[in-house]
């Protein structure tokens, strides 16, 4: 794929052919400026079979955002799609609405709200809300929801194998082992998610980081095969790099060859008054290893170099090795909290990839369409409930206790101020059955969650650094109750309707269900 291809094809056309038959279809019933608003959310949270999240981190606005600052229809998109036919040999794509698309095919025209990257999220909230003329606020859709899913998908499980490290270090290793250029936002999405670093270079330069790294097996097999050996091929590292020395250290015999030779290094280094960083361990029981490793590190007086461990890492093997190496260490000498704050992850498929759960949920639905001035609410009922998306304009709140910790995301009338609300009856999205009463001591603070970010195409919300993103993310997890952290079988976090917005909800419900003479 040539690069004016790619451009083409990583444009506008970053879409799915039903967006376009649509927005012709609106462009002949004279519907395709009719102002509407969609809102997009995903319906749960990722399970990964043996283990579960109990929230979501927001990532990949500044993406979609990008794209949607660059993506247009041309000439060529337009030539494109008149050369298209249907199966009769009928063209699918019309000159009058290819004309329209010429003129106006371009995401200008929309306006966006939405919550800041960083921020924890939960189901059925919406994440991002789209408003503009039909036609183009339904040919975004497929981007937005690529770009978002994917980003929110890769830091949610960043910050948990954050939350398993015990607050430790994550490195993001995962470039050859991610789907293709989705690798890019991957590798920032981890970094949200709490990452500290990425070994991607083309990421790393794109966020403005330096990236990180050490060096494979084939460095030492190559000495090796050469007669030199592992000592040699550390030694050249290390005179190369004698302030960035991390050495892998298990080609041969981790604690028989690779530490010890690892520590003749670093004694070297030392004598020249450089200060080495540390080993990485790649193979074999890593807790155990990580012990020995660093009592052989201590012993020779490298007590605060690190130890980066890598090989099919996730929250619960992270989980294991820590609770491993709190148990063990003591037998061996160690206090076991100086051995966990010295370790590293280096983390890689099951990162990059979000494995045991490798996409995202989320949805993107029209819930309200302006006629006249007068907006009316859309609905989709669906067989499942859980299906049936909450209708409107809406307001979306959280809600802390008095302990400081988030205990409900309440979805409210556009026009409702739930802050202001002596009581409150917050009621499930779905069940009629199940609502719960707060009272207003019962409440410190209710904060609203979606800013503004597009006004008619134009940015009117500065983008925080990658660094401010990274304290958001920090400071919501801080408040969610641990129970909502568990990595198992975690508490279930309460996103609910105002009662205003549930009656609603019910009365546009009844009157869709109701028979029509």
């Amino acid at each position: 794929m040539n690069n004016a291809t790619r451009r083409i094809a990583e444009g506008i056309f970053f879409t799915d052919q039903y967006q376009l038959t649509m927005a012709q279809l609106y462009f002949r019933a004279g519907l395709h400026e009719r102002e509407v608003q969609f809102d997009h959310f995903f319906r749960r949270y990722p399970d990964y079979g043996s283990h579960q999240a109990g929230y979501c981190i927001n990532a990949g606005l500044e993406s979609v955002l990008d794209w949607m600052a660059e993506a247009h229809f041309g000439e060529e998109e337009a030539a494109y799609l008149a050369s298209r036919r249907n199966q009769a040999g009928e063209r699918i794509f019309h000159d009058d609405f290819l004309a329209w698309l010429r003129a106006n095919g371009d995401f200008s025209s929309l306006s966006l709200h939405a919550i800041p990257e960083g921020r924890v999220v939960h189901p059925n909230a919406p994440l991002t809300v789209v408003r503009g003329p039909l036609a183009m606020a339904q040919i975004v859709e497929t981007g937005l929801l690529n770009y978002l899913n994917y980003q929110t998908l890769v830091a949610t499980k960043a910050a948990r194998m954050l939350e398993a490290s015990r607050n430790g270090s994550i490195l993001e290793f995962g470039l050859r082992r991610a789907q293709g250029r989705g690798a890019i936002e991957g590798s920032r999405a981890a970094v949200i998610g709490g990452a500290v670093g990425t070994s991607n270079v083309g990421a790393a330069y794109a966020m403005g980081i330096t990236p990180m790294g050490t060096h494979a097996h084939s460095m030492v097999q190559m000495f090796m095969a050469l007669g030199m050996g592992e000592l040699a091929a550390f030694e050249a590292y290390a005179d190369l790099y004698p302030d960035n020395c991390l050495l892998l250290v298990d080609t041969i015999d981790t604690l028989e060859s690779g530490v010890p030779n690892a520590i003749t290094v670093f004694e070297q280094l030392r004598a020249k008054g450089r200060k080495p960083v540390g080993i990485r361990l790649d193979s074999g029981d890593q807790a155990y290893l990580a012990i020995q490793a660093a009592k052989q590190l201590n012993e020779a007086g490298f007590a605060d170099t690190s130890i980066v461990l890598s090989s099919d890492l996730d929250e619960l093997v992270i989980w294991q090795i820590n609770t491993q190496i709190l148990h063990e260490a003591p037998r061996y000498g160690l206090e076991p909290q100086q051995v966990i704050d010295r370790l590293v992850y280096g983390v890689g498929t099951r990162l990059i990839t979000s494995w045991g759960e490798p996409a995202l949920g989320g949805v993107y639905k029209l819930v309200a369409v302006n006629q006249g001035g007068d907006w009316k609410s859309a609905i989709k009922i669906s067989e499942t409930p859980a299906k049936t998306p909450n209708p409107g304009l809406k307001g979306l709140w959280r809600i802390y206790d008095q302990r400081g910790y988030a205990t409900a995301d309440v979805l409210s009338l556009i026009d409702e101020q739930p802050q202001e609300a002596k009581a409150m009856i917050l009621r499930h999205p779905m069940d009629h059955t199940k609502y719960r009463a707060l009272a207003n001591h019962d409440i410190a603070e209710i904060e609203p969650l979606h800013v503004e970010v597009l006004r008619e195409g134009k940015r009117v919300y500065e983008l925080p650094s990658l660094e401010e993103i990274c304290l958001l993310r920090r400071a919501d997890v801080k408040r969610l109750d641990p129970g909502v952290r568990r990595l198992v079988n975690p508490h279930i976090y309460h996103v609910s309707l105002t009662q205003a917005l549930w009656d609603m909800k019910q009365d546009l419900i009844d009157e869709a269900e109701a028979p029509k003479n």
